[in-house]
């Protein structure tokens, strides 16, 4: 598990979150809450794009070809 934490929020805040003193219970809700924000911010992201794709198909102009 320890890789997958890793490679999803960069050794840099892992790192951090590793050097700070704190039980192995507080540890895990960090990294847990860290896993929480990262999905909530890709839902966010998600729903942004497709809000984008809706309005450039509903506000894109046919192309007449005469």
């Amino acid at each position: 598990m320890k890789n997958e934490l890793e490679i999803k929020f960069g050794s840099v805040i892992y790192d951090k979150i590793n050097t700070v003193r704190m039980s192995d219970i507080e540890r895990q809700v960090a990294i847990n809450a860290m896993r929480d924000a990262d999905a909530i911010v890709d839902g966010l992201f998600w729903v942004v794009r497709k809000i984008e794709q809706l309005g450039c198909a509903l506000f894109l102009k046919p192309s007449i070809k005469h």
